[in-house]
């Protein structure tokens, strides 16, 4: 797991010290600075993205950096295959985020202050039980899960993997897994 701090990443992206993240242009540079660091990534890596230093956040950048930075690791092949968490995040950055990736069809797991892990974004009541099922017990089979959720094999299978695309779970095998916890 790699822990990227998005305040050190706006400090190099602008010439002044600045703590929030507003306007497109600021979230395009941030983006760019941090998709470059992903890039070093080996596959499967989960990156955290430190956000515990950052004051404001508006939904322009939000969607700038937050959901464009997602939108290429949720296409049906993915150029690399890794996965952001959110980590630091505060309850005045949840609105501007949860709004851009609802924009944009798109859900992302993040960690408020507290270490306490959210599903954010667009996923159904019946995606979000199945997650916080996986996040209750450390990673499950299909089968396991579908019989305690009260779905048929098939439905639990299809829901797994589409949380697994959209980068919300990890699939090893036959087990579907949190992505982790930040250190």
């Amino acid at each position: 797991m790699t822990h990227i701090d998005v305040h050190s990443a706006l400090q190099a992206s602008l010439a002044a010290p600045y703590h929030d993240l507003v306007t497109r242009r600021t979230g395009l540079l941030v983006r760019t600075l941090i998709e470059h660091q992903l890039e070093g990534l080996a596959d499967g890596s989960v990156a955290f993205l430190d956000f515990s230093r950052i004051g404001m956040l508006d939904r322009s950048c939000a969607d700038e950096f937050v959901a464009k930075l997602m939108l290429p690791l949720t296409q049906e092949h993915p150029a690399r295959n890794g996965y952001v968490v959110l980590h630091g995040v505060n309850e005045g950055h949840l609105d501007a985020i949860e709004q851009a990736l609802l924009a944009h069809g798109l859900a992302l797991v993040v960690q408020l202050p507290d270490g306490a892990a959210h599903l954010v974004g667009a996923v159904t009541d019946l995606e979000r039980s199945l997650w916080t099922m996986v996040m209750a017990h450390g990673g499950v089979a299909v089968d396991g899960l579908a019989e305690a959720a009260g779905l048929a094999r098939d439905e639990a299978q299809a829901l797994l993997e589409s949380l697994a695309r959209r980068r919300l779970l990890r699939r090893d095998r036959d087990c579907y897994c949190p992505l982790g916890a930040a250190a």
